[in-house]
């Protein structure tokens, strides 16, 4: 899910500008160095000027110890506080981590920062964020498991003068500074592109289609239907696909499957659904092995390339994946955080977009970055060379030689 989607920079003091220039500050080599002028750069209480561009980030985490001037004028903490555990596991194994390694390599020290996860609960994600401002953060980096709770956070830290950034999920009808995404209708553009090939390469002659959504409360659910919609739409309109059903919506594999089933078998023309994630794709998958379908034969959607989900790509029960570079969201809300904890206001090579908050209608300043469509044929250039996953945990038992035959090893 990413829903989430589910995110590239660099920094630059005025003692920086000749390495920069010489292209040696270990950014990428397809970096481009950032646009120049006061539109561009803040200015910290020491007189170096700082400035980053979403492009630079990386990898290697290089670019962001750049912003370390920053660190030195800031005051208080940088508080994080992630959904759960359930909708992806990408909140523990990469979120986490990258964000305290951004955190770490950005000039806080252990004791200026903290990462927790809400567990699924509302209570608690609200608890973490009132518990952390009393700490002493002054910017919260937040991820709302829903608008409502969102929403309440944002007025809380507002009310106690903390800047909240929205992490991979917008808060509707809340009064955040900025908000940090992968671009998510694009997410579910790619989403929507990835089925309709998978139905010409699998020789779906008349796709009777189920759409499925992620959870309605979920602003990034609302976002990928968008943008899948917008691609099967006008070949629902044009009789070529049929939509079958689209049922309400969830993050919740369970709750996913059960939908998945009662439509199944309500409509046995069912031969193809488009899935807004891993996590919901897979026990559907699997209840449709039980049922003996066959391998390219019923497209199944994904996002937030899971193993799970690889692993069913590289078995032919999935067309695709997104796959979100979480090192690069994780990078872009630490140079957030760190000019708001400066009191600077973040250049516009960072800011790149706007974001529609459609219940407070107002445009949001944005990072928005590009998603990737993953299928068999680059899995090895994208996830793999990345270690979003590592050959040890994708290659196993069956999977070994479909890993042999698409050059992943």
């Amino acid at each position: 899910m990413i829903p989430i989607a589910r995110k590239g920079a660099v920094v630059a003091s005025a003692s920086l500008a000749v390495c920069l220039a010489a292209a040696a500050c270990s950014s990428s080599s397809s970096s481009s160095a950032p646009s120049g002028g006061s539109s561009s750069s803040a200015s910290s209480s020491s007189g170096a000027t700082v400035s980053i561009s979403v492009t630079q980030f990386d990898r290697t985490f290089a670019a962001i110890s750049a912003l370390k001037p920053l660190a030195a004028a800031g005051k208080g903490n940088v508080a994080v506080v992630l959904p759960d555990t359930v909708t992806s596991a990408r909140y523990v194994q990469f979120d986490a981590p990258y964000l305290t390694q951004a955190l770490t390599a950005a000039g806080l020290s252990s004791s200026q920062f903290s990462v927790q996860n809400a567990q699924g609960s509302d209570a608690t994600e609200l608890s973490d964020a009132q518990t952390a401002i009393t700490k002493g953060a002054t910017v919260l980096v937040v991820d709302p498991l829903d608008s409502g709770v969102g929403a309440q956070i944002q007025t809380y830290a507002k009310s106690h003068g903390v800047a909240v950034i929205d992490y991979d999920r917008l808060t509707l009808g809340g009064s955040r500074q900025y908000y940090v995404s992968f671009n998510n209708v694009v997410v579910g553009q790619k989403i929507g592109q990835g089925f309709t090939a998978c139905v010409k390469d699998w020789n779906v002659s008349k796709p009777n289609v189920l759409v499925m959504k992620g959870d309605p409360t979920d602003n990034n659910a609302t976002l990928f239907a968008q943008g899948y919609l917008g691609v099967l739409n006008p070949l629902f309109s044009s009789g070529q696909y049929v939509k079958v059903g689209e049922p309400a919506g969830t993050w919740t594999p369970s709750v996913a499957l059960s939908e998945f089933q009662q439509q199944f078998t309500a409509h046995k023309n069912i031969n193809s659904v488009l899935t807004p994630n891993d996590a919901n794709a897979a026990p559907i998958i699997h209840y449709l092995q039980t049922q003996g379908v066959k391998a390219k034969t019923f497209p199944v959607t994904g996002q937030d390339a899971t193993t799970i989900g690889l692993q069913n790509i590289l078995a032919s029960y999935q067309c695709g994946t997104v796959y979100k570079p979480i090192y690069l969201e994780a990078q872009a809300a630490t140079a957030l955080a760190m000019f708001l904890r400066a009191g600077k206001t973040p250049p516009t090579t960072l800011v790149n977009g706007t974001t529609q908050d459609t219940k407070s209608n107002v445009a949001v300043p944005s990072v928005l970055l590009t998603p990737k469509w993953v299928t068999t044929a680059n899995m090895a250039s994208t996830v793999v060379a990345d270690k979003f996953v590592t050959v040890g945990q994708l290659c196993v038992g069956t999977y070994a030689q479909l890993c042999k035959t698409a050059g992943i090893s």
